[in-house]
């Protein structure tokens, strides 16, 4: 009997299945020692257009909104379709008696791993490989490990409504302001308060008025000691005074190389 690991890339793929000792090379996927290793190219399966859902929404009318699926639909990636076949193919061999998720280490693994595992219609049991490191060590360590896949079920929720909420903010959103102002206007849940940001920066730069400032200096010879920024001549001036003639005792001297 094998596992079926399933990992988010292939170079990631490639380094457990080494340290495995998986080493014969099939279409899509590594095998060998009883296991079988694959892969997702990051998101195999997304969220379906509209058009999915209702031919009307192919057009963009502000009558059809909000658009807020009741049961959300699926779709192979747009030229990933041969990958996503290949696993459904392994996961319904007879001699795969689990399946290992070993997509990266966090929500979004969570969400890539989900997405095929349900699209695909597995039934088998899930065991979770969690590592922060492709060290061989580190690979073999997590193996002996592996934790049940519904012990990560609250942080595959998290990621699968993040990415409806996505979608439903984006598609929504867009059409709205799009339809409004009569230029495609794309606005979603991250780009559109990054962009704001960007502009507030953009306006905090374009209104920015410079102002003189002073900076204290002691010549040390080989070196020069300066003193943090002054806004008026007046406190310049009362750390010139009194500094003046004073010896200065050097408590230590750190050296960086750095380049431009």
């Amino acid at each position: 009997m094998s596992n079926l690991i399933i990992c988010e890339k292939p170079s990631v793929a490639a380094a457990i299945a080494a340290a495995l000792g998986a080493k014969e090379r099939g279409d899509g996927f590594f095998h060998g020692g009883g296991r079988v290793v694959s892969w997702c190219y990051g998101h195999l399966v997304e969220l379906a257009a509209p058009a999915a859902y209702d031919e009307k929404y192919r057009r963009w009318n502000l009558a059809d909104l909000p658009i807020l699926p009741e049961t959300w639909k699926y779709t192979a990636s747009e030229g990933k379709k041969k990958q996503l076949d290949i696993l459904l193919s392994l996961m319904g061999r007879a001699d795969v008696e689990d399946v290992v998720n070993a997509c990266d280490a966090g929500r979004e693994g969570e969400l890539i791993f989900s997405l095929v595992y349900d699209f695909c219609g597995c039934q088998k049991p899930v065991q979770r490989l969690w590592i922060q490191s492709l060290e061989d060590a580190a690979i073999r360590e997590g193996f002996e490990k592996l934790r049940p896949g519904a012990d990560y079920e609250n942080l595959r929720r998290a990621a699968l409504c993040r990415a409806q909420a996505d979608y439903a903010v984006g598609i929504n959103a867009t059409r709205l302001f799009s339809c409004l102002y009569g230029s495609t206007l794309p606005v979603g849940r991250v780009q559109s308060p990054t962009l704001a940001m960007l502009a507030e920066r953009e306006a905090a730069i374009d209104a920015f008025t410079p102002e003189p400032f002073y900076t204290p200096l002691i010549d040390c010879g080989a070196f020069a000691a300066s003193g943090e920024r002054l806004p008026g001549s007046e406190a310049a001036e009362d750390v010139r005074a009194a500094s003046d003639g004073q010896p200065a005792l050097v408590l230590s001297v750190e050296k960086a190389r750095k380049t431009a």
